[in-house]
């Protein structure tokens, strides 16, 4: 056993918790442990699984523990969760979700969001140039609000929000052209053969029966295909894309990427 190793949880070890419903797919539990004990952190992160009629209770529960640090947020909890941050970041403001919450030194919760950075890094560390490109995503949800305000801060061209939630559609394409006027749009059919990049930032994938959130027969040759689904690694989607002959990028970088973004908001 390593001499860093943390023995168990003690009174003076730090909790964090990801929370969302389901958490079975969930990956940052599994990782940030690993580097806790890698880095001699007295620290433990679970998974914790709220229904939706439970949220409050879970999340207000959490919050009163006076050794509980932070949380991660995940579906479909992104944006009811920035009701129980006391400040929220530009990145939560923009997006207007979060998935990651801190008790600073004062007591206070902090909000922001790490998707869109996340994101962003893992597209770049992999040579994939984003400025000047044409995107489609498909989900502008918490996940997809906070990629698409990243993808357009890293310099995107265009950006086509393929949402069928109109509602939601809109709300989120208003908050965007606040900051990147006349780069956004819904997405239409003819748009899929006329981008470089499609994003899948929906949680279909996470069962290999659910259908494609994107018409890969459509693509023109050289899209390359991303999704931000961690579990299964390889989606269905990433699977026929790559028979298809495109370039394609797993969530899990996005992950990876997300890490010390944790690190450091955490202050670990």
């Amino acid at each position: 056993m390593s001499d860093f190793m943390i023995p168990s949880p003690t009174g003076n070890t730090r909790i964090f918790a990801v929370v969302g419903d389901p958490v079975k797919q969930v990956k940052a539990p599994q990782l940030l442990n690993k580097v806790f004990t890698e880095e001699g952190v007295d620290a433990l992160m679970i998974a914790v699984h709220a229904r939706p009629e439970q949220l409050a209770t879970v999340i207000r529960g959490l919050q009163a523990m006076e050794n509980f640090s932070g949380m991660l947020i995940t579906i479909p909890y992104k944006f009811a969760a920035c009701e129980f941050a006391d400040e929220v970041s530009l990145a939560v403001q923009v997006s207007g979700s979060t998935n990651a919450m801190r008790r600073n030194e004062q007591g206070v919760w902090v909000a922001d969001n790490f998707d869109g950075t996340g994101f962003v890094l893992g597209m770049q560390r992999k040579g994939h140039e984003l400025a000047g490109k044409r995107v489609l995503m498909a989900g502008g949800g918490g996940a997809g609000s906070s990629i698409a305000a990243a993808l357009l801060h890293a310099g995107i061209d265009r950006l086509y929000l393929q949402e069928p939630d109109t509602a939601k559609a809109m709300e989120l394409l208003a908050r965007l052209e606040q900051h990147w006027p006349g780069r956004c749009e819904v997405a239409q059919p003819q748009h899929l053969s006329a981008v470089d990049v499609v994003i899948n930032a929906t949680p279909l994938g996470l069962s290999d029966e659910d259908p494609l959130p994107i018409d890969i027969a459509n693509l023109s040759a050289g899209t390359l295909v991303a999704d931000i689904i961690m579990q299964p690694v390889e989606t269905r989607l990433l699977r026929e894309a790559h028979a298809a002959g495109h370039p394609v990028q797993p969530g899990s970088y996005m992950l990876n990427e997300q890490l010390g973004c944790y690190k450091t908001f955490f202050g670990l």
